[in-house]
This record gives C-alpha cells, sequence and structure tokens, in this order.
C-alpha cells in the first residue's frame, strides 16, 4: 500500500502501525519519528499541500485531518481519484476510534487495537480518578499577539477535562477565540497552559503574560504542545500528562 500522511501526529501513528515504510509524501511538518521521516518526500505543508505532487505519487490512501488540512484540498484529491480518509477527533473516544478506523484502513488493524484501548483505559482511570478532587479552573494559550485560546469544542480541551480541567473560555463561541490579558485576569484561571506550539511560548512569555494579566507569576506553566494537541499514538501519553498538569495545579 501506498501511503501519503498530510498530519503530523496521523504520520506518527502510521509508524507506530507498522506501517511506515508504505509512506511515499508526508508534510513538512511530520517529524516523528526524527530518525525515520526524513527518508520520506516531503509534498508542502499541512494547510499548502503540493496536489499535482501527491497526485504523481500515486497513494493508495491519503491520510487528512479536518481541523490541520483544508476541505478543498481533500476535495481536490477526491476529484484526482485518490481515496482521502479524513478524521477530526475532539475527545479521547473520538481519537480511539480513529486509531481503530485508520488501522482497518491501513490493514492494521491487529496492531491498532492496544493502541485505542490504552487510551480508553487511561482516560477512563483518569476520569474515575478525577472525582476525588475540585476541579482546577485552566486556561491554554495557543497564541500570542493576538493572545488566542481554546474553547471546549477541541482536542486540547476534551484532554484536559479528563482529570477534572474546567475551561475558563470553555463556553466562547469560536474554537480559537481572541482574548485580550484583561479577559484573562477576569477569567480568573488558576493555572495558566503556555505550550511550545503552535506558538512556542518560552520563560520569558510567562513575565509578560503575569505582567500584563495581573495574575501571579506561579499559574503560568509552559508545556508540551504535542502532548497536548496531537491525537494518535502519543494519547496515551497526553492523558497522564494532562492528568499531571491538573493535579499539579490543584
Amino acid at each position: 500500500m501506498r501511503l501519503v500522511s498530510l498530519c503530523p501526529s496521523l504520520t506518527e501513528l502510521v509508524f507506530d502501525l507498522g506501517a511506515g515504510d508504505d509512506l511515499v509524501g508526508r508534510t513538512k511538518f511530520c517529524v516523528h519519528p526524527a530518525d525515520r521521516v526524513a527518508m520520506v518526500e516531503k509534498v508542502g505543508g499541512t494547510k499548502n499541500p503540493k496536489i499535482e505532487r501527491i497526485i504523481e505519487l500515486r497513494p493508495d490512501l491519503v491520510l487528512m485531518n479536518e481541523e490541520e488540512n483544508r476541505a478543498e484540498d481533500a476535495a481536490a484529491l477526491t476529484a484526482a481519484g485518490l481515496r482521502v480518509h479524513t478524521s477530526m477527533p475532539r475527545t479521547a473516544a473520538d481519537t480511539a476510534a480513529m486509531v481503530r478506523s485508520i488501522g482497518v484502513a491501513l490493514h492494521r488493524a491487529r496492531e491498532a487495537e492496544p493502541i485505542a484501548a490504552d487510551i480508553e483505559r487511561r482516560a477512563d482511570r483518569v476520569r474515575r480518578t478525577a472525582g476525588r478532587y475540585p476541579p482546577v479552573r485552566y486556561a491554554c494559550l495557543i497564541w500570542r499577539e493576538p493572545i488566542m485560546t481554546v474553547n471546549d469544542d477541541t482536542f486540547i480541551a476534551g484532554l484536559m477535562s479528563l482529570p477534572g480541567g474546567r475551561n475558563v473560555f470553555g463556553s466562547r463561541a469560536e474554537r480559537y477565540p481572541v482574548i485580550t490579558a484583561g479577559d484573562l485576569h477576569d477569567a480568573d484561571p488558576l493555572l495558566v497552559l503556555l505550550p511550545n506550539e503552535p506558538f512556542p511560548f518560552d520563560a520569558k512569555h510567562i513575565e509578560e503574560l503575569a505582567a500584563a494579566s495581573g495574575l501571579p507569576r506561579e499559574r503560568f506553566i509552559l508545556a508540551d504542545g504535542e502532548l497536548l494537541s496531537w491525537h494518535g499514538s502519543r494519547t496515551p501519553r497526553g492523558i497522564d500528562y494532562a492528568e499531571w498538569l491538573v493535579r499539579g495545579a490543584g
């Protein structure tokens, strides 16, 4: 089977399912596993894939994500006669279902099942443990200028909800709302996550945002963006990581 993956987390999943040798194309953002993706041809980015080159590669299947990739690119590939598998998990349950679906599509159902079951098992454990503790109000920032965060209709929020995280901007209409430092102050989260992707937050931004919002510096924490937002074979570790973040703040 010839595969093209246009989503970094799905590229990683393909390798973890043992189908990495089938990949003939991936995006420039597909960086894991580092020692193997370098051997796979780059076919552009997630938002600007090289459609003509992908068609030339004659893949049997193109893996896409409805949020990472554009609908018009999926339509163009489908119109060219290519088979496209799209997904958009927002919860651990969605992710387990996606892993199984991709496993079937890649003829790797047996390899997919342990990953999917591990996601379900860890999510259930963390969810049950959360009942022993009070909820923790948090915000997760994903961009700096303007300041952007996430609402509850996102994978990050779904992950953080498992150990009892309560998103202070969860009810915003936009999935990725723009907020101000004043909004952050007024929402008064106990925990403010600053992931290293998509915006590469670092220590200087803690000082900047604490000063701008008036929130205590100790409420801000630099976070692993891949563990919080990559859905697939990284999700089991992401679930445990979300629990560590919430319990550390609680």
